[in-house]
């Protein structure tokens, strides 16, 4: 691979969440397309684009400060799928599935931002 961030575990997982993400809000309201469909799909991308950002020709406290970004990301999907279960517009089942994913990924960016110390 010709880019450190493509070798990280959590910029592949930051991948498959947007993946994820992306084929859920396909099913959202088209009233939603441009609410909360848009912001969701702009956090999610946001982690993997953040990570990447940070992760090349950084310093330490630079890639970091990415991670942070990242982490913020990924706390707005989170707040992003609690929206969207309060609309009606996903199933208890999706919702368990990806809040699991962002939960993986933020422990993940937490534990790397910690071993940048």
């Amino acid at each position: 691979m010709a880019f450190k961030f493509e070798s990280l575990k959590v910029w592949q997982k930051a991948i498959d969440l947007s993946v994820a993400i992306d084929l859920l809000t396909k099913s959202f309201p088209k009233e939603e397309l441009y609410i909360l469909t848009s912001q969701m799909k702009r956090a999610c991308d946001s982690i993997s684009l953040n990570i990447a950002e940070g992760s090349t020709n950084q310093s330490n406290a630079e890639f970091a400060r990415f991670l942070s970004y990242a982490i913020r990301s990924n706390i707005e999907v989170v707040s992003c799928l609690h929206l969207a279960i309060k609309r009606e517009i996903m199933n208890q089942g999706d919702f368990d599935s990806i809040y699991k994913q962002c939960e993986e990924i933020h422990a993940m960016l937490i534990a790397l931002k910690k071993s940048l110390k």
